[in-house]
Order: C-alpha cells, then sequence, then structure tokens
C-alpha cells in the first residue's frame, strides 16, 4: 500500500460551457473517476480537480443567441455539467470554473509576469481563426473541403481571415527545452503514439509564437495593463491546474499548492494534447514551476457512424442512459469497452449485451446463487473453509494474485483490461460452482463441511472482487459487500484469503442488475 501521505493529483480538462455534455465528453470524468478512486482505495492522498472553461468569443455569440448575458449562460451551463458529473457519482476534490474571481486575478498576475519578464510581447496577428475551436491557423496549416471552402484542420468548418493587435507568447523560445524535455522524460507523453505526433509534426518543424490575447471581443479576463485586451483561451484555461491549488506570482503560492504541484496526471481528450503537451509545459518553463508528470490522450468514445455531432443528429446523452441502464451499467461500458489507444465505438446493443453477458450472467448471477445457497444451506451463517481440495488452491491462486494485475493495468492506465482481469476471476468463481457442484454436496451429510468450504471460498472470492470493482462500480460494490455483511473492504484485504468473518450471517440476496430483454423485429 502506499504510504497514506503520498499525494496524487488528477486532473480532467475542463469542459467548455457551449452547451450539455455529451457521452463522450462524460466517458473523461467518468475514467477520471476510476483513477482516483483507485488510488484512493491504494492508499494514496488523493486530489481530482474538474470543472468548467467559460471565456471566449464563442460563449460571447451563443449567450447573445440566447438573450442571456455571458455569465446568466455559463452559470446555467456549468450547473449541468455539473448535474451530470454528479449524476455518474464521480468523486471529484473540486470542480471549478473560470470565472472564478481570484482565477482571474491570479491569471491577470501570470499574464504580467510573463510580459515584464519578456516572453509576452505585443504585435499584431493576421491568418485564419475557427470560431468553433477558437483556434487560430496560418496558411500551411488550414486545409480545402471538397467544395474548396477554407477549413480548420481540426474541425472541418469554415475559418475566416483575421487581422487585429494582439500580444504574444514566445513559444519558440521553449522549443529546444521542450523538446529535451520530452525525449528525456518518456512518460511524459501517453500514449507512445500521441508523443510521435507532438514531437515529429508540431514541435521539430518549428513552434510559432503563440497569440494570447483578443481584442474583438470582450467576454473573457481583462489584461490589467491593456483593457483592451481579453486574455486569449488557453492562457486563461490551461493555468486553471495551477490557480485552483493555490498558484500565485510573487512567491504567494499556499502551502496546498506546494502539497499538490506538479499534477501527476492530466487526463485530457485526443483532440487537446497538442495545447497540453506544448504550450502548456512552454508557459510552466516560463512560470519556473516543474511539469506535470504525465499527460494521458485518451481515444474518444465516437459512435459507428463517426464522431458525436448536433448537426449530425447522433449525439448520445448520459443522463439518458442512466434514466434507462442505471449509473454502474453506464459506467461500466465506459471504462471497459474503451481501448487504451484506439477510439472506442458506442453501441445500444453491445451496452445491452454488455449488461445481460457481464453484468447479470457473470456478477449478479454468482453473488446471487452464492449468497441464496449460504442461506439455504447454512441460514446465512458464514462456515469455516475446513476441508480443502487441488480445486480451491487454483481459485485462491488467482483470487490472491488479482490485485497485483490489476494494479499493474491500472497503472498503465489500462483501465478497461483492469476490469476484464476482476471479470476473468469472476468467471473461474462461476466455473468453479459447476465444478464443485453445492447442491450435490449439500444431499450428503457427511459432506456438510465440504459445502462450508466451498461457499466459504466463493464468498471471500466475491468479497476480494467487490473491493477490488469498488472504483468502477462504486455502488454495485457496496451493495454486495453490504450482502456479505462485512467491512473488510480495505486494499490490503484483498492480498490475502480468508478475511470473511466465520460465524457472521450474510445478509438477504439482492438483485444488482436487471436483465435487458430485446426486442427482436
Amino acid at each position: 500500500m502506499a504510504n497514506k501521505k503520498e499525494k496524487y493529483y488528477i486532473s480532467t480538462a475542463i469542459a467548455y460551457t457551449s452547451g450539455k455534455p455529451h457521452i463522450g465528453n462524460t466517458y473523461e470524468i467518468v475514467l477520471a473517476d476510476a483513477i482516483a478512486r483507485y488510488k484512493r482505495l491504494e492508499g494514496y492522498d488523493v486530489y481530482l480537480q474538474t470543472g468548467t472553461d467559460e471565456h471566449g468569443e464563442k460563449i460571447e455569440l451563443k449567450a447573445k443567441d440566447a438573450g442571456q448575458t455571458p455569465q446568466e449562460f455559463v452559470d446555467e451551463k456549468a450547473n449541468e455539467i455539473k448535474r451530470i458529473w454528479d449524476l455518474m457519482n464521480t468523486s471529484y476534490d473540486r470542480f471549478v470554473r473560470t470565472t472564478d474571481k481570484h482565477h482571474e486575478e491570479v491569471v491577470q498576475h501570470i499574464f504580467k509576469k510573463m510580459y515584464d519578464q519578456g516572453d509576452i510581447y505585443l504585435g499584431k496577428y493576421e491568418g485564419w481563426y475557427c470560431t468553433p475551436d477558437e483556434s487560430f491557423w496560418t496558411e500551411s496549416q488550414v486545409v480545402k473541403n471538397e467544395d474548396g471552402v477554407v477549413v480548420c484542420p481540426d474541425c472541418g468548418r469554415p475559418v475566416e481571415k483575421k487581422s487585429e493587435e494582439s500580444y504574444f507568447f514566445k513559444l519558440s523560445k521553449y522549443q529546444d527545452q521542450l523538446v529535451e524535455y520530452i525525449e528525456s522524460h518518456p512518460d511524459f507523453i501517453q500514449p507512445e503514439s500521441r508523443k510521435n505526433e507532438m514531437l515529429n509534426n508540431f514541435i521539430k518543424p518549428g513552434l510559432q509564437d503563440l497569440c494570447v490575447s483578443r481584442t474583438a471581443f470582450s467576454w473573457g479576463i481583462p489584461v490589467d495593463f491593456d483593457p483592451k485586451h481579453v486574455v486569449y483561451v488557453w492562457l486563461d484555461a490551461l493555468t486553471n491546474y495551477i490557480t485552483f491549488p493555490g498558484y500565485d506570482t510573487e512567491g504567494r503560492e499556499t502551502d496546498n499548492f506546494k502539497k499538490w504541484w506538479p499534477a501527476d496526471l492530466h487526463l485530457i481528450g485526443k483532440d487537446i494534447i497538442r495545447f497540453h503537451t506544448i504550450y502548456w509545459p512552454c508557459f510552466l518553463m516560463s512560470l519556473g514551476l516543474p511539469l506535470p508528470k504525465k499527460v494521458f490522450g485518451h481515444p474518444w468514445l465516437i459512435m459507428a457512424d463517426g464522431k458525436m455531432s448536433k448537426s449530425v443528429g447522433n449525439v448520445v446523452y448520459a443522463d439518458d442512459l442512466v434514466e434507462e441502464f442505471g449509473v454502474d451499467a453506464v459506467r461500466y461500458y465506459f471504462l471497459h469497452e474503451i481501448p487504451f489507444s484506439s477510439d472506442g465505438v458506442f453501441s445500444r446493443d453491445l451496452l445491452i449485451e454488455r449488461i445481460n453477458g457481464d453484468l447479470v450472467n457473470v456478477l449478479g448471477n454468482l453473488v446471487n446463487r452464492t449468497v441464496s445457497m449460504n442461506k439455504k444451506y447454512f441460514e446465512g451463517v458464514i462456515q469455516k473453509a475446513s476441508i480443502t481440495e487441488d480445486l480451491d488452491e487454483e481459485l485462491v491462486d488467482n483470487v490472491v494474485n488479482l490485485h497485483r494485475i490489476v494494479t499493474a493495468k491500472m497503472d498503465e492506465l489500462k483501465v478497461g483490461e483492469a476490469i476484464q482481469e476482476i471479470f476473468e476471476v469472476l468467471r473461474r468463481c462461476n466455473k468453479y460452482i459447476d465444478d464443485t457442484m453445492p447442491w450435490s454436496l449439500a444431499k450428503e451429510e457427511s459432506k456438510k463441511e465440504r459445502l462450508g468450504t466451498v461457499l466459504y471460498n466463493l464468498l471471500e472470492s466475491i468479497r476480494i472482487c467487490a473491493v477490488l470493482l469498488s472504483p468502477f462500480l462504486p455502488e454495485t460494490s457496496e451493495k454486495i459487500l453490504a450482502q456479505l455483511n462485512t467491512e473488510v473492504a480495505d486494499f490490503d484485504s484483498t492480498k490475502k484469503f480468508g478475511g470473511l468473518e466465520v460465524g457472521s450471517t450474510l445478509a438477504e440476496p439482492v438483485h444488482l442488475f436487471d436483465r435487458i430483454e430485446v426486442k427482436k423485429d
């Protein structure tokens, strides 16, 4: 177990308050929550930060269309995002908002510090601008679509020519330092394919200085020494990772900031890894701060016909799925079905297949029939494991080694594979029932002790699996442990077999998941 004083700071990207988050957005906070919960289970002192990005031209335009002030608009959207994060049973420690006055003040201090030391200078921007993505692009970066329209290389939507006075950050100044850091810290950018993409496609060809202020709109943090400018999105948004834990310039960092920074993991979508592994490290180098230990660009959860889009009409929302299938069923799908480094496809049919096949048949059936058999044959009293056979040792070996295998997968952020390992053991437990046939043992009084041993082995295996499942399926884990009538649920208890208290009485069996009836055409 980790020393309880050892910290682990994990952050998600902050969600943009332009609309309701779909399941692709929601996947990220569920993934971060599972990682944070597992670290807490191991004994780490965890800080999980998430929240909302609330400034920018896009927000100003959407608020105007809605007949609201920008602040009214983002208040409404931030509340909706937080509602969905809470609905998904995510255990964030802080939900931050970039319209927070303290954040705005610190961003102004950071901007001034960079300006005073020569890392920010006044210039003029001329080039292409994508309003939906709030991204600037050079002539060589934009592309033309099949209709000959110049479009954003990221989102494919039309861009427009812009010319305005702007402040620029000297990104080029830190290029060599950034390359050296990335190459000397092989785990900094994960997966490996993302690191190679950043180095070869963006950094080594040459970094251009970055526009960090705008004058074409007013919904942003004013540059305090030149208030016709507002701080441009990335210097405002990325700095949330340090402002809220307590960073400030002039040596006014709080003890809280000194405790948590550098972050152990920035968990972000692969579409914004460029900003987190190029802009953000250079900002931190300018401030003289250490870089985060790891940036993981997770894959997308997409539809069978491509990326989710309101214009395409294929958007799915988490709250609709939860209402129909339940929180843990949706969490299971998100966490189990998205590969480590390639996109996962959402399919209603596959969701139902996973619920029926894994959650009902494997997990639910195992728990229900094991608890029910112990109720039937021993009035729920947990028996001592006294008569063992070779078959038992094989099961016990698999169970007591599970924590080691799951932890190794989680350390690599291979969450889906970690869950799969737990379910493999659950499948072995079901096979153990078939092999030992407790119903046959119950027919002979002379085999009652053997029956008690078999049921103890099953109940203890279920307990250990329930503890290890708790970061992924927290409500289900609680229901299982409640049926076992045990409080032995710490991480150390998964390392040895025998934690379940002999002589205690099980609670009544509780139904875990409903089978989904599939309508046939």
